[in-house]
């Protein structure tokens, strides 16, 4: 006896109920594709790698961008987000970078690579230092990714570059400080400057500007006492009456 033949409409059903469990590899497999959507990615990781050794940083950025919009499962999407990250920083897009590097770690928290990631995100802050006459927001910024990086990962070899940046960052800091302290004593604003002079002292001792700032500080006074004595002097020539 034949056994009766399967109705068409069962067989879909079960391909979509396939489909429905496994994803889009099912009909991969079913159409003989599978493996393909790898092999595309994976020729496009060799051809951003090759890109990024030779200095092509936005073709590299291209090509790992690519990997992450056409193959966001694949096992080379996480290596490229990283890679894209860095062909970003290498090409001095720091800005686009630092956003790079973030999104990884908020993505991926727990890779091997963390201590890397942190200060790199430290590396796209302190490459935009400027001028200790300028605002040190780029340096604050480098500076805590620097110490987070350290208190995370004390004995990663990152952490002990980020040492090193760390201390550029609190001199810049410090100079900075400086610098706008010399600018209030300069205007007179001996009070103001008094206070940043004392900042220094407090918070940036030994980053090479305690000496002048000890000297701003002795100036200040003097000039403030001066102000106080000339005010009450001033006072004293005026009619008694106007002072009860």
């Amino acid at each position: 006896m034949n056994p009766r033949p399967v109705p068409v409409r069962t067989v879909l059903a079960a391909i979509m109920l396939l489909v429905l469990l496994n994803g889009c590899s099912t009909i991969d497999s079913l159409l003989g594709r599978e493996g393909e959507d790898e092999t595309d990615a994976g020729e496009l990781m060799s051809q951003g790698n090759e890109d990024l050794s030779q200095g092509r940083y936005k073709d590299a950025v291209d090509a790992f961008q690519k990997i992450k919009d056409r193959f966001p499962y694949s096992k080379h999407a996480v290596g490229a987000e990283l890679k894209m990250a860095d062909a970003l920083y290498l090409q001095e897009e720091y800005e686009l970078a630092y956003i790079a590097y973030d999104e990884f770690e908020k993505l991926h928290p727990k890779h091997k690579d963390m201590p890397y990631v942190i200060y790199q995100k430290g590396m796209s802050n302190f490459s935009q230092v400027k001028s200790k006459d300028r605002e040190q927001a780029h340096t604050l910024k480098a500076k805590e990714e620097f110490e987070r990086l350290i208190k995370r990962f004390p004995r990663d070899e990152y952490a002990n570059k980020a040492r090193k940046n760390l201390r550029e960052c609190l001199i810049y800091l410090a100079e900075y400080e400086l610098h706008v302290a010399n600018f209030y004593y300069k205007q007179g604003r001996y009070r103001a400057a008094l206070g940043r002079y004392t900042y220094i002292l407090n918070n940036y001792p030994d980053m090479g500007q305690y000496q002048e700032a000890m000297e701003g500080i002795t100036r200040c006074k003097d000039k403030l006492a001066k102000e106080t004595a000339q005010e009450g002097t001033a006072k004293s020539f005026w009619p008694f009456s106007i002072w009860k």
